[in-house]
């Protein structure tokens, strides 16, 4: 028999719950389905709410052919046959077969250069699925030629319409009794994923019976359903709690603590992407100038990681994470950027000295473009002193090096070259 969650899979718009921004009445997505009219997309949200349900549902209301590959499993072989099959399906005015690509953010960029020929020549009309940013995961060329549709997380009501539905209408439960005292604890555990949610409902039912009638009580989940609850859900509220207790022991230079939480993620089935794209930010962040080489690593273990492969690049991640966690700490790059933001939100107009300026053509020069240029190699050290901010700024400042031995040495060469223009 089918789990209940794909026995629950809607056969209608309007048995999908969820997602009104996109397929309420009049709105873009449910306009391109009801004319048939579907563009190849990308549906990225978090698990559970319904991305794989609407690419069925849309194939079936359009009665296309219908291909789905997973990124996990499937090779550049494998879309070569599904382009083959799709060619033969398409004659007379018949529209575009659909491929659904569950993962895409797990296809490598020759297998989405594979698909990147086929989408523009229109063999395939490609919905694919990702729980990642695909402005990262999803070659440029490809995302260009694909909308990209955002879900959001399911709201707690709507949840609670999907148990009733459920209950009222599957086959299987409609003739149990059960009833609800509390939905927290069962709302909760499924951390806003439908298919989880689903689960739990199904486990229950299983304790019921013949005859008997089942009360539901957030006590009564607990016992039940914890158990089989992963101790780190990639989608649901552990996901963030663990990134960010791995992200503040970093920055409190604790590798013990680090390594930790690395494994609680490498256990948990992250995205090994997602974490080397967090040191990265990290190295930069927190890190910066008190030791660049720290941003070189975390991009360097990035790379060695999709080179080497799962499991033996945890022992890459493991390495980058200890030595983020041991480095010296500043975060002045990034108050140098948040100060100099905010300075162009107060003085969005300052202009550019003259001096500065670019003269390409001869008004450009009479009106003293560039005039007084002072070409900093022209002078002992490569350094001559000169205004580089608009007038209105003269004397702001943006980055104060930090206290740790290697910005102080910078600090020391600022001084040297500014005098009192870095004394703060």
């Amino acid at each position: 028999m089918q789990p209940l969650a794909e026995r629950m899979r809607p056969a209608s718009l309007d048995q999908y719950i969820g997602q009104e921004h996109l397929l309420g009445p009049g709105k873009v997505l449910r306009q391109a389905i009801e004319s048939n009219h579907i563009p190849s997309f990308i549906l990225w949200g978090p698990p559970g709410v319904g991305k794989t349900s609407l690419a069925y549902l849309i194939s079936k209301l359009s009665d296309r052919p219908f291909y789905t590959l997973s990124a996990i499993q499937a090779g550049v072989k494998d879309l070569r046959e599904v382009f083959e099959k799709a060619k033969k399906e398409r004659f007379f005015n018949r529209p575009n077969p659909i491929l659904f690509i569950d993962e895409i953010h797990r296809f490598s960029k020759s297998q989405q250069d594979a698909l990147l020929g086929e989408v523009e020549r229109g063999t395939i009309t490609l919905i694919g699925a990702t729980t990642e940013n695909p402005s990262f995961e999803v070659i440029p060329a490809l995302l260009s030629r694909c909308h990209v549709y955002v879900l959001k997380h399911l709201e707690k009501e709507q949840l609670i319409t999907m148990l009733k539905y459920a209950m009222a209408n599957d086959y299987e439960l409609k003739n149990k009794k059960i009833s609800f005292k509390s939905y927290d604890a069962i709302i909760q555990l499924s951390g806003g994923d439908a298919r989880k949610l689903y689960n739990i409902l199904e486990l229950l039912s299983q304790q019921i019976k013949e005859g008997e009638k089942l009360t539901v009580t957030d006590e009564l989940v607990i016992e039940k359903v914890q158990q089989f609850i992963s101790i780190y859900d990639k989608g649901g509220e552990m996901h963030y709690d663990v990134i960010s207790a791995f992200i503040k022991s970093i920055r409190g230079s604790d590798p013990n603590a680090a390594v930790y939480w690395l494994a609680r993620m490498i256990e948990g089935g992250e995205d090994p992407d997602f974490i080397c794209r967090r040191l990265i930010i990290l190295a930069s962040e927190d890190i910066g100038m008190a030791n660049p080489n720290a941003l070189l690593l975390a991009k360097t273990a990035h790379d060695a990681s999709k080179m080497v492969g799962w499991p033996e690049s945890r022992i890459i991640l493991s390495q980058a994470t200890i030595y983020l966690a041991t480095s010296p700490k500043s975060n002045t790059a990034y108050m140098a950027i948040e100060k100099a933001l905010a300075t162009v939100r107060e003085f969005p107009n300052a202009s550019v000295p003259l001096h500065l300026r670019n003269a390409p053509t001869k008004l450009m020069k009479q009106l003293d473009y560039g005039k007084n240029y002072q070409y900093a190699h022209s002078h002992p050290g490569n350094f001559v002193v000169e205004d580089y901010l608009p007038k209105e700024l003269k004397g702001t400042i943006m980055y104060q090096p930090g206290e740790n031995p290697a910005e102080q040495k910078i600090l020391e060469q600022l001084l040297s070259h500014w005098k009192d223009k870095y004394k703060y």
